[in-house]
């Protein structure tokens, strides 16, 4: 096959986006946060915990579930790592596993719109819907095989 001659599969296959990259950042660095929160739930204490400023809340929240939420973040921190491991290596478990993150980060977002959290909860659905249609796109699925 000549330079100038390609199929739609290698066209899609040898193109990465910037929006490509962005996700498998985006995964990766979700993972680097869960594993942050798991680590200071789990081992108080430390001097990790003062990141817990940049979101008293939440902390306040989580601090009292302690070691349950502390695994569970790990077991996210786990699922994280391994969508943005099978999203740079283009494998269709990558593909879907994100999907499934991000679609059960835009129910959890319209659970927060029905408790009527509606600035964080509207906002997590914009950007978790516009995340799940750039995944949807047929060009960024033929990337995965």
């Amino acid at each position: 096959m000549r330079d100038n001659e390609h199929t739609g599969l290698d066209l899609a296959i040898g193109t990465k986006t910037p929006g490509f990259t962005a996700i498998g950042i985006f995964l990766c660095f979700g993972a680097v946060m869960a594993s942050l929160a798991a680590t200071t739930l789990l081992w108080r204490g430390t001097v990790l915990d003062r990141v817990w400023v940049l979101n008293p809340m939440a902390y306040k929240q989580l601090a009292p579930l302690g070691n349950t939420v502390g695994v569970l973040f790990l077991v996210l921190a786990a699922t994280l790592t391994t969508a943005g491991i099978g999203w740079f290596q283009r494998r269709l478990w990558g593909w879907r596993l994100a999907v499934v993150i991000i679609a059960t980060q835009v129910l959890g977002d319209v659970v927060n719109c029905v408790r009527g959290d509606w600035l964080r909860g509207g906002t997590g659905v914009i950007i978790a819907g516009a995340l799940s249609l750039f995944l949807l796109r047929p060009r960024i699925r033929a990337t995965f095989t």
